[in-house]
């Protein structure tokens, strides 16, 4: 027999965790002093390191040693107070110790018999997070309906994808593929790319994806206008499948009246798909419930607990309002997975759920924020990302260099110079190059905007008006 490789012993282990540990806790401590953006060029961390693997194992300590040298300088710091760009990904600590335990166990959840506890604690946390998000009981686990922790919000909409078309085909598309029915997919212009990357992957094509204007104000979709194309598309002879709502936009924030979408399209069966990855979780505030106006009507919902609601990537959670046609869509039981529980019907498989097979126990670091935090301790977290963008819009208010673009929505402000997009991209860049804060930009109505997005669990007053203070620097340079 050969020789088995050297694996740490348990002391070694516990040493090399608690070193591990250490190291994050003192990477925290060190990024107020870290420039938020990374300083490298393309190809200068790649040089740092060999060519290739090593033949002979390193002690683990000169890994540790290799992240400051290596890794840290290639950083773009998202865990940083001042890392305002696109929307947060927290790694809250209760998150990260979730992640760990999960990794620990190092169980595969992908049928209930492989790990009942992975498939239950699943179900029973996203029960907890339907409740407080006021969402339907349709979607609870002992309803019709059901959630499930996907991967990102893209693998979500695809999902939803694949289940409308097995809705509304009744089960053909499984078996034939989609074929030359017309099959037609809605979304805003203002709706997430994944809409588009969905309708790729399902066959359908880039063209099967009619885009809805928005209103110029709120940048909301035109119900409207997404009638007349929906009555269109059926007079020609095409099968609408899926309207995409989104309930905060990337680019603005800007939330789809799903109420009035679902009237629009309910006589033609089309499913709905309410897309809240960013804002979705600020309905655990009854202040903020209203992002979710309507969702009572949706098929399908999705919302990222791992941008703004303090757990570590990846936990998408999505909820379906009929399991039927989610498992119809993807059900696939080859004979190695046959077991007694699955034919029993008893059980939930999320192999089902979801496009992959093999899953991990993600539920572990949801839970863990849930009974760390407490309700209350997440309403105070969204609450704090509401009055920081709030106090961003009064500080653009008080500079007659800066207007708003769109009105504040949740954690999301959208401002730009005055003087035009050349000085505002200038401006932005200017922070950015510094590594003072971290910005990211949109267009709105073709004219360029600067996206401030709060919500780390790490930033405070001080961090938004040091940011502030930068941009309004950057502005005076610009002239």
């Amino acid at each position: 027999m050969p020789d088995q490789p050297a694996h740490m012993t348990p002391e070694e282990f516990r040493r090399h965790g608690h070193a591990a540990i250490d190291w994050i806790a003192d990477y925290w401590a060190s990024l107020d002093d870290l420039p938020v953006r990374a300083q490298v060029a393309p190809g200068d961390v790649r040089r740092l390191l060999p060519a290739s693997a090593p033949e002979d194992g390193e002690p683990f300590d000169a890994l540790l040693a290799d992240l400051d040298r290596v890794v840290v300088p290639g950083l773009t710091h998202w865990q940083h107070p001042r890392f305002f760009a696109y929307f947060p990904a927290n790694s809250s600590p209760a998150a990260i110790l979730g992640d760990l335990l999960s990794s620990g166990i190092g169980a595969q959840g992908m049928i209930w018999a492989t790990s009942p506890a992975v498939t239950e604690v699943e179900q029973v946390v996203l029960d907890w997070f339907a409740e407080a998000l006021g969402l339907p009981e349709a979607f609870r686990s002992d309803g019709p309906g059901g959630g499930v922790i996907q991967d990102t919000a893209s693998t979500a909409t695809f999902t939803a994808l694949l289940s409308a078309l097995h809705r509304a085909s009744a089960g053909d598309v499984r078996r034939h593929g989609v074929g030359d029915a017309g099959w037609r997919v809605y979304g805003s212009t203002q709706a997430h790319s994944s809409l588009v990357k969905a309708a790729m992957m399902a066959g359908l094509g880039e063209d099967a994806v009619r885009t809805i204007a928005v209103d110029p104000v709120t940048q909301a979709m035109d119900v409207e206008e997404l009638r007349a194309a929906v009555v269109d598309d059926v007079e020609a002879g095409l099968r609408p499948v899926m309207v995409h709502v989104a309930a905060g936009t990337t680019s603005t924030g800007a939330m789809d009246d799903i109420a009035e979408v679902a009237e629009v399209v309910r006589e033609w069966g089309v499913w709905l798909h309410v897309d809240a990855a960013w804002a979705g979780v600020a309905a655990v505030c009854p202040e903020h419930r209203d992002v979710l106006a309507g969702v009572e009507a949706a098929d399908s919902f999705v919302t990222n607990p791992h941008k703004w609601l303090l757990t570590t990537f990846d936990c998408s959670t999505f909820w379906v309002r009929d399991r039927a046609a989610l498992t119809g869509a993807l059900s696939i039981l080859p004979e190695y997975l046959r077991n007694a529980a699955t034919e029993s019907g008893e059980v939930v498989d999320y192999r089902d759920w979801h496009p992959q097979l093999g899953r991990r126990f993600r539920a572990i670091k949801l839970w863990a924020v849930l009974r760390t935090y407490g309700l209350e301790g997440l309403r105070a977290h969204v609450r704090s990302g509401v009055a920081l963008a709030r106090h961003v819009a009064d500080l653009v208010a008080a500079d007659d260099r800066f207007e708003m673009v769109t009105q504040p929505s949740l954690s999301l402000v959208v401002f730009r110079l005055a003087a035009g997009d050349e000085q505002t991209l200038a401006a932005m860049e200017a922070v950015n190059a510094s590594g003072e804060a971290y910005l990211s930009h949109t267009t709105v109505e073709g004219r360029a905007a600067i996206r401030l997005a709060v919500g780390s669990w790490r930033t405070t007053e001080a961090d938004v008006d040091r940011t502030w203070r930068a941009l309004q620097h950057a502005a005076g340079a610009q002239g």
